[in-house]
């Protein structure tokens, strides 16, 4: 059945929306339904017999092979260009934050959005909850250079407010990609944008920590914000349980004695 001209036009808005994200190759899916229980979608168009055409259904965009992840980082970030995807490249962000750390790290820690620092230096957790963060891996064992480190978004909010949802949506794909291509064995969620985000749920720190989730294959565990551990020093112990969690899953040695 033809498409109206209003569909197509929201189509090609979408086709664009996904260029942008780096997704060029798209197939098309045939799955019957019911006309009068087939959802509507601007991505959707039912025929008289009640066959819910689904079109332009996105595939990921062919990346090197995962025994490359250092490629396939820099490829990403190629893709990522100088973002304007979202209103934050015209609120006053200097540059992009990507990520560091090792391509081929066991660990990664994901946090929430970079803050004046990064934003200024182009790399995550370098300022005062930064050097926490190094020192909450050197307890683990680690070194900050071991370990891969990354944001939900990569451009610093105004004000450094939390992220909105639209800004994490649009950004959160490039995060996904970065997380296959350095393929870690435990991922840990900083703060509760992070984990809200990645797990899709909305439940307080207190019920999402102290578990492991699997995410698309990967171990993720969720602790506290480093930002949040210098406004209320008296949740590090309960952050300390948390990593020794990781450590133990890992095969990490337990130190006798919790870091100060």
């Amino acid at each position: 059945m033809p498409l109206d001209p209003a569909l197509r036009r929201a189509l090609a808005d979408r086709v664009r929306y996904y260029n942008d994200l780096g997704i060029y190759d798209f197939y098309r899916r045939t799955v019957i339904a019911e006309p009068e229980e087939a959802p509507s979608s601007v991505a959707r168009g039912l025929s008289p017999a009640g066959v819910v055409e689904e079109e332009f259904l996105p595939k990921p965009k062919p990346q090197p092979a995962a025994s490359d992840p250092a490629s396939t980082l820099r490829l990403i970030r190629e893709d990522l260009g100088e973002c304007t995807r979202c209103r934050l490249h015209q609120q006053g962000r200097k540059q992009i934050v990507y990520g560091v750390g090792n391509p081929n790290a066991d660990l990664m820690f994901i946090g929430e959005a970079p803050g004046a620092d990064e934003d200024q230096q182009g790399e995550p957790f370098v300022g005062r909850s930064g050097q926490l963060l190094t020192n909450m891996i050197k307890a683990m064992g680690l070194r900050r250079e071991d370990v891969y480190i990354a944001n939900i978004i990569k451009c610093r909010p105004p004000g450094n407010r939390a992220p909105e949802r639209d800004e994490c949506d649009t950004c959160s794909p490039f995060l996904m990609r970065q997380i296959e291509a350095v393929r870690p064995k435990a991922l840990v969620a900083l703060g509760a944008v992070a984990a809200k985000t990645l797990l899709a749920v909305n439940a307080p720190m207190s019920e999402l920590r102290g578990r492991w989730y699997d995410f698309r294959g990967t171990k993720l565990a969720v602790t506290y914000h480093p930002a949040f551990l210098l406004r209320d020093p008296r949740q590090k112990k309960e952050t300390w349980k948390d990593l020794q969690m990781v450590m133990k899953e890992m095969g990490l040695p337990l130190p006798e004695k919790p870091p100060e």
